[in-house]
């Protein structure tokens, strides 16, 4: 088993929900999530459509270990066409909105068309309403989770939506679930605005069944044993995803000042040693740590703000405990911005959450915004008398509100940085590969994260492989084509199961296999997941081929194809992509301009 066989479609324009068989083919080809979503998405819209137009196709996808004791079986994706990038968009979340979904009896939820008026849903097992959302239409996620909670008398609902940035159509709106988990990246929130949509609210009774019971409890309680002895897993529970920060600033990886550095000096200021100190006045950023549905990693923070920092003097309603730095929010709301003022990274963090938007396109677009601001193509007359300097740290958080309110220069911000600097004539400061920002490695010391980056599917993406081992050990380019390929692949497939990428800290693959082999129907070897993550990426590319993207956009930056790094480990390096690129190419089994080729697609029956 470990599917549900069961999926629920929704027409938003002619006001229907119901539910269909899963296409057992297909998940048999595309295992779940990522994979089976991209399949529905491809079998149910036209890749050219708009993606803020109602001919996009929305939809939430869970994994045949999703709701299982599996570790970490809390994840679900949420995949369209993303509007911050005109590609194929997979955001992947955790939480307990996922596994909830699933336990209501359900591993997709496909959405079509646009609602006349705002709407939510309304999901208990197999009753499914479609509801007015008038009154919460311009409500904060906060507000609208507590809400639907409240008028359902249900605490146990779990709720996804979006706040004012998805409404009105920040390109880098994300959807967030449980409060401070989201479905974060290119621009899935401002579909969901599109469509009227302002949450998903599902309880669910069902529960979910295995193949292999015994044999599943076996394996799990062996994997589970692994994470709990793996040194990797105890990094993470003990310093969270921030202790990546340290380790870049000392390779000289850190992007800093929109990539103008590569280390940052206020890195101690931020760091996970910073967030669990006690300051003179008694206050610690850090409170605890939190996991998602079914983990034993525990990687999030919890963390609170200062009650005299100047974000929340006069504002307590922020003054209580929600989601902490994570590296990418440290990164993006630090280094790339040159702002080193914790409880100010922690408060635009929060924003972040409040209003539905991805701190690394907002961070990255706030940076390309400061360089044009220092440059003087753009002045305090466009930015609403606010200096965006580098390092201003009450810059930050004005910015981050006005964006996520959708007021002021933050209508601008909200078109992410590469239309922003086309705006303003610089296209040049746009750090990041089709229409999507960067995250917090610089690829001319991480050489292989720069193929990753250029070639990933859904835009500039350090998720989407998993090659960092090989680019610490060598910094050229040289036999990188290989291991990212080969890792994206093996992403596509975690992506695809219901878990999570970080059980990596202690896994290899073998150890995914063998717990889908006894969760799913059928013989899963190795090879056939490996085929399954070959298959997947290449009807992503497919997909992004579809829609007009050509092989012309899987390029990086001139910044780091041809100004040498600063400093650190590659300095006086540029990342290699002329030499990575056509071997990748030659790797994937596509022609010289990208594009699979006819063996290629026939071999995984494409």
């Amino acid at each position: 088993m470990g599917w549900q066989r069961k999926i629920l479609r929704v027409n938003l324009s002619e006001g229907t929900a119901e539910s269909e068989p899963l296409n057992m083919d297909w998940a048999f080809q595309y295992l779940g999530e990522r994979g089976l979503a991209t399949k529905y998405l491809w079998e149910n819209m036209d890749p050219k459509a708009d993606p803020v137009g109602p001919d996009n196709v929305l939809i939430f996808a869970t994994g045949p270990l999703t709701g299982t004791m599996a570790s970490t079986g809390g994840r679900y994706v949420v995949v369209t066409k993303g509007p911050l990038t005109g590609a194929i968009a997979c955001s992947n979340s955790g939480g307990k909105f996922g596994a909830e979904l699933k336990f209501a009896g359900y591993d997709l939820l496909v959405i079509h068309g646009r609602a006349p008026e705002p709407v939510y849903l309304h999901i208990v097992d197999d009753e499914v309403e479609i509801l007015p959302a008038g009154e919460l239409w311009g409500a904060t996620v906060w507000h609208t989770e507590e809400a639907l909670k409240a008028r359902h008398q249900n605490p146990l609902l779990k709720v996804a939506s979006i706040g004012v940035a998805g409404e009105r159509g920040v390109r880098f709106a994300c959807i967030i679930n449980d409060l401070h988990r989201a479905a974060g990246r290119s621009g899935v929130g401002a579909v969901m605005g599109s469509k009227n949509l302002k949450a998903v609210a599902v309880h669910g009774t069902v529960g979910v069944r295995v193949d292999d019971p015994g044999r599943f409890m076996e394996v799990v309680r062996e994997t589970h044993k692994l994470l709990a002895e793996s040194d990797g897993r105890k990094e993470l529970t003990e310093l969270g995803t921030n202790a990546m920060i340290d380790m870049m600033q000392e390779f000289g990886g850190l992007p800093t000042r929109n990539f103008h550095e590569v280390q940052f000096d206020g890195v101690d200021k931020i760091n996970p040693t910073a967030m669990a100190a006690t300051t003179p006045s008694g206050h610690r950023n850090l409170i605890t740590n939190k996991a998602c549905f079914g983990c034993t990693i525990a990687c999030g923070r919890i963390a609170h703000i200062d009650a005299n920092h100047f974000t929340i003097v006069n504002r307590p309603e922020y003054r209580h405990a929600s989601g902490g730095l994570e590296y990418e929010t440290a990164y993006a709301f630090g280094p790339v911005v040159g702002i080193d003022d914790i409880d100010a990274l922690t408060f635009a963090s929060y924003l972040m959450n409040e209003h539905g938007m991805d701190p690394i396109s907002f961070g990255g677009t706030l940076a390309a915004a400061m360089e044009l601001y220092e440059m003087g193509v753009i002045t305090a007359d466009d930015t609403d008398g606010v200096a965006l300097e580098f390092g201003n740290a009450e810059a930050l958080t004005i910015m981050a509100e006005k964006t996520g309110k959708y007021e002021g220069f933050g209508q601008v911000l909200g078109l992410g940085s590469k239309r922003m600097c086309e705006k303003y004539g610089h296209p040049e400061l746009f750090m990041g590969v089709k229409g999507q920002e960067f995250a917090g490695y610089d690829s001319r010391a991480l050489q292989g994260m720069g193929l990753g980056y250029a070639t990933s599917n859904r835009g500039a993406c350090h998720l989407k492989h998993d090659a960092f081992a090989v680019d610490m050990e060598d910094q050229t380019g040289n036999g990188k084509a290989r291991p990212v390929k080969r890792s994206q692949d093996k992403v596509a497939i975690i992506d695809s199961t219901g878990l999570c990428l970080f059980t990596t800290s202690a896994w290899g693959i073998k150890d995914f296999q063998k717990q889908i082999d006894a969760a799913c129907e059928g013989d899963w070897t190795v090879e056939r997941l490996f085929e399954t993550g070959e298959r997947i990426w290449n009807l992503e590319r497919q997909f992004n081929l579809a829609a007009g993207l050509t092989a012309a956009d899987d390029t990086l930056p001139k910044r780091l194809l041809e100004v040498p790094a600063p400093s650190g480990t590659a300095k006086g390096k540029v990342n290699e992509l002329d030499k990575m690129l056509p071997e990748y190419y030659a790797e994937r089994g596509w022609t010289t301009d990208g594009v699979p080729t006819q063996e290629t697609l026939e071999r995984l029956g494409l």
